[in-house]
């Protein structure tokens, strides 16, 4: 199964977010881990992440797993393997599982004439009629609605609603080979200037659907790489306080890492956001977004001013399968 990237790279948006720093005050230098001891002690972590990372990708829960996305449509939207169904499950799903209604911002499961399978469950209790929980960008969690190895969903995705199907059995999770990962390079990790906005900013995201998402942006953390000075953009993803988001892409994506992005998570900078201060930016840990795995996640997409004019050899290269 091959993605099909052409369609959607051309999404991204432009950021203008200069006007929101106070002047530059310094530049900053590479992160030296000061010796051997400590490059070996990065070196093990930076293992036991990588390692850690493959588990959850390939986990009863994880991204391989995803096996349909289907929009909701208003009024009665049917559930099952059955032909005609809206949302189709693969055999052997019970021809006819149940009934999702969507009515405004309300979405309910109905169960078909004869009622719900008898093993069909929400949220770890039998099944019931009644109205589901949507997940969503502000960080609800979803209903969970399972019948044996298959899980279904439903998120609000830029004002629409769409259900996404989970198969702890789908093809993709049983074919999964592994990570690919550049070697651990500590150059790439470098200590970044943090220079927070002088005031609130909400940046628009573009994601893969075409659809944007309002996200907090801090700052900008600036870095020097190769003798040139780079800015990058982070966001903070809903229900997280503690991390910051980089969603990027380098020089790299035309051949050996994923096309449409990569994303870095971080701890925050040494004063907090709202103060100048330094972040650790370890490009090591650079990861592939769901959408390298699976054409049925919905992936953010980089802003314009976080498109790189280096290649960042480092991190976790492109997925094959």
């Amino acid at each position: 199964m091959k993605l099909h990237l052409a369609w959607f790279l051309s999404l991204t948006a432009a950021i203008s977010p200069l006007a929101l720093l106070p002047a530059l005050s310094a530049q900053s230098t590479p992160s030296p881990l000061g010796s051997a001891l400590a490059e070996a002690q990065w070196r093990q972590d930076l293992s036991d992440w990588r390692a850690q990372r493959e588990k959850e990708i390939s986990a009863p829960d994880g991204w391989l797993t995803l096996a349909g996305l289907d929009w909701l449509k208003p009024g009665i939207n049917s559930v099952g393997a059955a032909e005609g169904s809206q949302i189709k499950l693969p055999a052997p799903a019970p021809a006819h599982l149940g009934l999702f209604t969507l009515s405004g911002k309300i979405v309910q499961l109905l169960s078909p004439a004869g009622g719900f399978p008898a093993d069909l469950t929400i949220d770890g209790q039998p099944a019931r009629e009644g109205r589901i929980r949507i997940g969503g960008v502000d960080g609800a969690q979803p209903s969970a609605i399972v019948w044996h190895n298959l899980t279904l969903i439903v998120l609000e995705r830029g004002g629409r609603y769409v259900v996404r199907l989970k198969d702890v059995n789908s093809p993709t999770r049983a074919a999964f080979h592994g990570l690919h990962w550049f070697a651990p390079d500590p150059r790439l990790r470098v200590e970044a200037l943090w220079i927070p906005y002088d005031q609130p900013h909400i940046e628009k995201i573009p994601t893969v659907l075409g659809t944007t998402l309002d996200l907090p942006a801090p700052g900008v953390a600036e870095f020097t790489l190769d003798g040139k000075i780079l800015r990058l953009y982070p966001v903070i993803e809903a229900g997280e306080k503690d991390t910051l988001f980089f969603i990027l892409k380098d020089e790299t994506s035309s051949s050996v890492t994923y096309q449409a992005a990569r994303f870095l998570h971080t701890g925050l900078p040494n004063h907090g956001l709202n103060q100048e201060g330094m972040l650790i930016l370890d490009f090591n840990r650079l990861e592939n977004p769901p959408c390298a795995y699976t054409p049925f996640a919905t992936c953010p997409l980089p802003p314009e001013a976080n498109r790189l004019p280096v290649a960042l050899q480092a991190g976790e290269m492109r997925y094959e399968y």
